[in-house]
């Protein structure tokens, strides 16, 4: 497994995961009508830090890390994770959450927090736990998923 710097190449095969994520409207708080665009600036958007994984050539995953806050906050790290689905789990989201937390600890982030994690989604719940997350907070009915209604929404940190 390698994980690297995404480059410009990189943004037609990211988009080839990310586009059913956000169509499905499962895991991102994202407009599921989000176009390649809008969804690659996002994605992409200045101050991320973007990385993917490739597994014998072949892109399985990306992650975004960026700073959580300005100013006073900006010593917490964000982060955002994309896993393709032929590769669920295949150990890529713990991979990046690894990576992403080695990262984040060299550029000078003190910690990293999870602002919106949907707690359906509870194999990346799991991962980020393993991880050593702890949840901080759950928003009650916070995020609408088009199968279960609305569901809760976790607030997860950890220290680097």
């Amino acid at each position: 497994m390698e994980i690297r710097p995404a480059e410009e190449a990189d943004r037609d095969a990211i988009w080839a995961f990310l586009k059913p994520v956000i169509l499905a409207g499962e895991v991102f708080a994202l407009p599921t009508g989000m176009d390649r665009e809008a969804a690659l600036q996002y994605w992409f958007t200045a101050g991320n830090w973007v990385h993917v994984v490739l597994v014998d050539g072949q892109m399985l995953g990306s992650y975004y890390l960026r700073a959580n806050q300005q100013g006073g906050g900006s010593h917490v790290a964000n982060c955002g994770y994309l896993t393709a689905i032929s590769a669920r789990g295949r150990g890529i989201a713990a991979a990046m959450c690894a990576h992403s937390l080695e990262l984040g600890k060299s550029l000078g982030f003190r910690a990293m927090q999870f602002n919106f994690v949907v707690s359906s989604n509870t194999s990346a719940v799991h991962v980020w736990e393993k991880c050593g997350f702890k949840t901080l907070a759950r928003l009650p009915d916070a995020f609408l998923h088009p199968s279960l209604g609305y569901v809760d929404a976790l607030v997860m940190w950890r220290e680097l």
